[in-house]
């Protein structure tokens, strides 16, 4: 295979070689192109039912931590762990809206979205276009592409566009800080004269990306241009401002970083010989060690499987740029 060829190992057997059964089944059918059972195979693993076993009534999940004073309330938190569960389910088990449990999910997050189309109260009533995006982009994956909602949500993420064609945290281009932004009742509107911010843009691109009309629109275009041009720089506001942020990584994706901006760029249509990309590519190739693994700093909880889920991401980037 041609993109094997430009890792300096191929890490499909080292994949194939971890104890996790999600991971060998994708790598099986995303980088080899193998025939595969049904992904409801997956679905019946004994990690899957653990989380299942906490889902609540409502499709949500209870934040299992300490609740800080003064800052998000409970019903906050609570929507945070359910976006988080629900992109495990998703990205590492494969589940859709066919299971019942992403049902109950999907209907909860579109209680949550307001009139206007994005999807709030993970920051009391402020206005998140990076949670939006990142919710939308699970719940297209899992099958919800044609969903009103959805629609609505990309209705929204482009109206609240800055000028430059990029996104912003709408209270951060007004100086305001998250414990002022919490006191706020009514959403703060963006200074959409401020210039972007790539963590914010890079993840509202990843709903852009996983939606077969919107990857190609001109939006998409222009913001992963600006999320381009912005690699391996420092951000414009405060919130993940440092440029070691794009060399910290999780998956599920999370923030933006370099894994799950390539990802996107891929998807959204961008090509290996752009001079940005190619710099990102060479890049990870020289993260890349000996076992087939990539020296990335871990973030966001992972586990011992972790750096092979990671493996997983970059080996499809380059399967999808150079095939």
């Amino acid at each position: 295979m041609i993109w094997q060829e430009q890792l300096k190992v191929d890490s499909v057997e080292t994949l194939l070689s971890s104890k996790n059964e999600a991971i060998k089944y994708f790598t099986r059918r995303d980088l080899r192109d193998e025939k595969v059972k049904s992904i409801k195979t997956l679905w019946k693993l004994p990690e899957v039912g653990k989380f299942l076993r906490r889902q609540q009534d409502d499709g949500s999940w209870k934040y299992p931590g300490k609740i800080r004073e003064n800052l998000r309330s409970k019903e906050d938190y609570n929507q945070l762990e359910t976006y988080r569960i629900l992109a495990q389910l998703i990205e590492k088990y494969g589940l859709n809206q066919e299971h019942s449990a992403i049902q109950k999910a999907a209907h909860y997050f579109c209680n949550c979205q307001t009139e206007e189309g994005d999807v709030r109260g993970i920051l009391g009533n402020q206005y998140l276009p990076y949670y939006t995006g990142g919710i939308m982009e699970l719940l297209i994956k899992a099958g919800y592409s044609q969903d009103p909602h959805i629609e609505n949500g990309f209705s929204w993420l482009i109206s609240m566009k800055q000028n430059d064609g990029g996104w912003a945290f709408p209270v951060r281009t007004r100086n305001i800080n998250l414990k002022e932004a919490f006191q706020i009742r009514e959403p703060v509107q963006p200074d959409k004269s401020k210039p972007f911010s790539h963590l914010v843009t890079g993840m509202v691109l990843r709903a852009f990306a996983a939606h077969s009309k919107y990857r190609t629109s001109e939006e998409s275009k222009t913001a992963g241009e600006l999320l381009i041009s912005r690699l391996f720089k420092a951000d414009k506001y405060p919130d993940r401002k440092d440029k070691k942020f794009w060399g910290r990584v999780s998956f599920p994706f999370w923030f933006t970083d370099i894994v799950s901006a390539l990802d996107s760029l891929q998807n959204l249509g961008f090509k290996k010989d752009h001079p940005g990309i190619n710099s990102a590519l060479n890049w990870l190739i020289d993260k890349q060690m000996d076992d087939g693994l990539f020296n990335l700093k871990i973030v966001r909880g992972g586990d011992k499987a972790t750096p092979y889920w990671i493996c997983l991401a970059v080996c499809r980037i380059f399967k999808g740029f150079y095939e």
